[in-house]
């Protein structure tokens, strides 16, 4: 998924912002789904978009705190939810030399 969003430490970031890309991957019991081929029976990739898009929306200092709210707002919303893994990657990031990206990513299991 790709956003443009306003993290980061240094005051240009949150006035400026910048492009960032978020991967994510999650578990859940799709067995119904396997059988009856109704999108009701199943987790919607779009509705785990739109969590993800709204927590990018909400600036953060760190990497590692905007990926936190991400894991949390999908347990929060899809009960059947048992794994999140989450990678946010800043892209182009403004530090003095030319670098890609910087990333961080974090795992949990629903607590």
């Amino acid at each position: 998924m790709s956003f443009y969003a306003f993290h980061g430490c240094f005051a240009e970031e949150s006035v400026i912002g910048t492009n960032f890309r978020v991967d994510c991957e999650f578990e859940c019991d799709t067995s119904a789904a396997e059988q009856s081929d109704n999108i009701q029976d199943t987790i919607s990739y779009l509705e785990v978009y739109q969590v993800i898009k709204q927590q990018m929306e909400i600036p953060s200092h760190l990497l590692e705190h905007v990926s936190r709210r991400i894991i949390t707002a999908v347990f929060e919303n899809f009960p059947s939810v048992s794994y999140c893994k989450v990678k946010v990657y800043k892209l182009n990031p403004p530090l003095g030399g030319k670098m890609d990206s910087v990333s961080v990513c974090l795992e949990s299991e629903r607590p």
